[in-house]
Parts: structure tokens; sequence; C-alpha cells
């Protein structure tokens, strides 16, 4: 087998840039323990990451075409390789923990990064290339347009650095846009102090419904005329808010429905 044809359903577009495939390699922080490479494709980003003594790596790879590349090639053994990043049971299979890194898919970039966030405890480091725009809106601060559900998630357990963009001259076949690679490092203290199942569909509710104010779109969390909503600070909208903002959100919802909010 000499190459691996790009599928467009599965969002492919190889990387054949061996110096961008070598910086996206170096971004990684981590230096020992197991990595998870998604999409691995033919390899490229892989290679690099095969020269890491102190890692064990493995891959998640749905495409046939490209585990036989894989095994052919003799880049990977078949106990290095697992099946579809957003199935796999990353408890059963990594219970010590692990990073994740990729080219990931763009049609799926957002639901890897959504699995990262709720394995937390598990993943460490998510290191990758998004589309550059999705890849921008993570990172993005509160007054910005960009902010929304994904920047106040992955903000409220990472801390998420923007490193470089990336042409889209550098793939086979190019997209239509440009990438960017980013890097989530798990905080030291990622648990909230709060509920963490109320937290996230708080945020959820408001951003759904970004250009009302706070006491419009917490409503549902709250019994009718709720003293709680004549605070001035519920005359804001979700994009003002930062991370602490919405806990404490959080925790007002709490004191105030009591014991009839389950924890998760």
């Amino acid at each position: 087998m000499s190459e691996v044809t790009a599928k467009k359903h599965l969002g492919q577009h190889f990387l054949k840039d061996q110096n961008i495939a070598a910086k996206i390699a170096d971004s990684l922080k981590t230096n020992e323990g197991v990595v998870l490479e998604v999409g691995p494709g033919m390899g490229m980003l892989t290679h690099y990451l095969l020269t890491r003594s102190n890692v064990q790596l493995f891959v998640a790879e749905v495409d046939r075409e490209s585990v036989a590349y894989l095994l052919d090639h003799q880049i990977l053994k078949d106990h290095q390789i697992h099946g579809d990043f957003l199935k796999l049971d990353l408890e059963k299979l990594f219970p010590s923990g692990l990073s994740v890194i990729g080219n990931f898919p763009y049609n799926i970039s957002s639901q890897i990064l959504f699995k990262a966030i709720d394995n937390r405890a598990l993943v460490v480091e998510l290191t990758g290339m998004f589309q550059k725009e999705v890849a921008e809106r993570i990172g993005a601060k509160p007054g910005n347009k960009q902010y929304g559900i994904l920047s106040v998630l992955a903000q409220a357990y990472f801390d998420v650095e923007y490193l470089f963009t990336v042409s889209e001259h550098v793939f086979n076949p190019p997209p239509k846009v440009k990438s960017g690679v980013i890097r989530l490092l798990r905080k030291p203290n990622f648990v909230l102090n709060c509920n963490e199942k109320l937290f996230k569909e708080i945020i959820k509710t408001t951003f759904n419904t970004r250009r009302k104010m706070l006491r419009v779109s917490l409503k549902p969390f709250l019994a009718p005329g709720s003293e709680m909503l004549k605070d001035p600070f519920y005359t804001k909208r979700p994009e003002e808010l930062g991370v602490d903002d919405f806990v404490r959100l959080t925790l007002q919802v709490e004191l105030e429905n009591g014991s009839r909010i389950k924890k998760d």
C-alpha cells in the first residue's frame, strides 16, 4: 500500500509538511506516560511522537485503510491501535491518565474537546490542530464575540494557549480554511466548587439565548419572582462573564433551589 486515500466523510486532510508535524509534536508538554493520538492517518505526526522514549504511544483511528497502512509500514503495532476515539472507554483503557494529541478532523473536533472535558480527571493535556476559528473560540476571553460555550467549559478546567496558525497548503487535500494549533493543560485544581452538572447546564442555557440578559435566560432555573434576579448583576449577558462568574451563578442557583438539585 503506497498511500491512503483521503475520505471526505471522515474529514481527512493529511498533513504533508514534516516541519509542521515536528512542531506539533514538540508542542506536547507531556514527556512520559500515555499519549493517545487521534486520527494518525499515514503517521506523519506519529513518527515524531515515537521518538519520545518515555512515552507509551497509542492511536485512535476509524479508517481501516489508515490502520492497514500503519501496520504494513510497521509504524505501529496492532496493540497500539484503537478505534473511534469518541467511543473509547478512556477510564478502562487508560486508568492512570493520558494526554491527547492530533490533527483533529474538523467535523468532530468539538466532540473530541467535549470528551476530553468530560474525562478531565484522566486527560492531563490536549494538544492539537483545529479549524482556526474553532481554536480561537476555545481560547477566547469574555467580551470577545467568539467567546461561548466551548470557551467557558474548556477554560474552567484547562489553561488554554493558542500556539500557531497552519496554512491550508500543507495538507493533502488542502482544506478551505486555515488551522490553529492549541494546547490545553489541565489546571492543578480542576474541580469546581459547585454542582458541575448544573454549571454546564447554566452555561449552555445562557449562551443559547446569548442576546438576552441573565435575568431572562435563568428563569427556567428559578422560582417565579425570585429576589435573586433583582440584583443588577443579572442585567449582564453571558459573553460578559468569566468562569468565576458562572461558578458564582451556579452557587446562587444551588442555594435558592436547595436540595432539589441533584449533584453530578
